[in-house]
């Protein structure tokens, strides 16, 4: 069963009331609407059936939410830590994915092919989780640009991880060194290059139109459109949908987009942005009511542990790389909120949901996952302004002229 309109209507206006109550109480709302989905499926109001799914997450929820947070990034700002972020979304999601593998074998003593695609799912940052996260934080600067430049950049070697442990578990061909190299090549690659065609696309479109409601008609076009390209042709809907939301943000925002057009783009993809996450996350507290997480504490407490350390070995030990580049140097306090800050959601959730029923271990993992997701949102959600605050990171948004 799907959601249907009324679950959907129900649904954000609980987000509305959460949130009012939220900031009066100067608590992450994304707090508050797990747990607002996990009181409303112990009580019976109508939000029944199994509402979060692989397709919703992936299709209808992440593509907005990549576009937006894309297209409000400035180029300028990406370019200058480029390097950081990439190599923290490629070499740092090798470590982690390795670090939790190894942990799973030798102290859970789980098989090898299954340590691999738990360590694989579970080994990219969220960019759902940490953009809603750093929102709710009202965090600017350097730090932000770090952490979501990240969470966004890195779903290409995640993806090539997954599916190579997949394919290894399924008893399909699995390619070596140089085969792998080159399947994330492809993936991302051509992920870029669907996010460039349908970003020139729309460029040329929105040059031709005044009209700020077509304006916003070919922004959603081009959110959508770019995702669904992509996955077409299996390589990187989110690759393509953040190379789509850079252009439209930074090139059509300033040259394309009228006057009237920039104002409301602007304020529809910010609410967009706002009834989105809220759904996620009211969604994601739903299932929690069913998990029996007493049941795998020791399994899950080793897993939190390991991601923990697995992201505090792959910050530090990427960042270390540039400390001898003053420009690209980040400071220590900045590494400290990298690592708390690598935040598991959504993206999480969907790879484990659509897991075929006969995967080995499938329902563990399935509980493990929630019970590391719902540990991210809540726990390191919660402490992160604390945090912040107390590293002094906190920096005062840029109030353009």
């Amino acid at each position: 069963m799907g959601l249907t309109i009324e679950q959907m209507q129900f649904a954000l206006l609980i987000a509305a009331i959460v949130s009012m109550f939220a900031r009066r109480l100067k608590l992450p709302y994304t707090v508050g609407l797990v747990f607002a989905g996990l009181a409303v499926a112990l009580s019976p109001l109508p939000l029944e059936g199994e509402l979060l799914t692989k397709n919703l997450i992936y299709k209808v929820f992440l593509p907005p939410l990549i576009f937006e947070a894309a297209f409000m990034m400035p180029w300028r700002d990406i370019r200058k830590d480029l390097p950081v972020t990439l190599l923290l979304a490629t070499v740092g999601i090798l470590i982690s994915a390795g670090i939790i593998a190894a942990g799973a074998f030798y102290l859970l003593h789980w098989p090898w092919h299954v340590a691999l695609l738990f360590g694989a799912l579970i080994s990219a940052t969220d960019p759902v989780s940490v953009i809603a996260t750093f929102k709710s934080a009202k965090v600017h600067g350097r730090l932000a640009m770090l952490v979501e430049g990240e969470s966004l950049m890195n779903d290409g070697m995640a993806v090539v991880l997954f599916a190579v442990v997949f394919a290894a578990i399924t008893g399909d061909a699995v390619p070596d060194a140089g085969g792998i190299l080159w399947s994330f090549i492809q993936i991302v690659g051509g992920g870029v290059l669907c996010g460039c065609l349908v970003g020139g696309a729309v460029l040329l479109l929105l040059g031709r139109t005044k009209d700020h409601l077509v304006e916003i008609t070919f922004t959603t076009v081009a959110a959508y459109g770019s995702f669904l390209f992509a996955e077409h042709f299996h390589v990187s809907g989110v690759v393509a949908t953040l190379v789509t939301g850079l252009l439209l943000g930074n090139i059509g925002r300033s040259v394309a987009l009228s006057v009237r057009g920039r104002t409301s783009v602007l304020a529809f993809w910010e609410y967009i942005g706002f009834a989105v996450n809220s759904l996620i996350f009211l969604f994601i507290g739903l299932p929690l009511a069913t998990q029996n997480f007493a049941a795998i504490w020791w399994p899950l407490t080793v897993m939190i542990i390991l991601i923990l350390i697995s992201r505090a070995v792959a910050v530090y030990g990427c960042c270390a790389v540039f400390n001898g580049a003053p420009k690209l140097k980040v400071s220590l306090a900045h590494q400290h909120i990298l690592v708390w800050g690598g935040l598991r959601g959504a993206l999480s959730l969907a790879l484990v949901l659509g897991l075929p029923t006969d995967i080995p271990m499938r329902g563990l993992i399935e509980g493990i996952a929630f019970g590391v997701v719902a540990f991210s949102i809540v726990v390191q959600g919660l402490t992160m302004t604390p945090l912040l605050k107390r590293l002094g990171v906190l920096e005062k948004p840029q109030v353009t002229q």
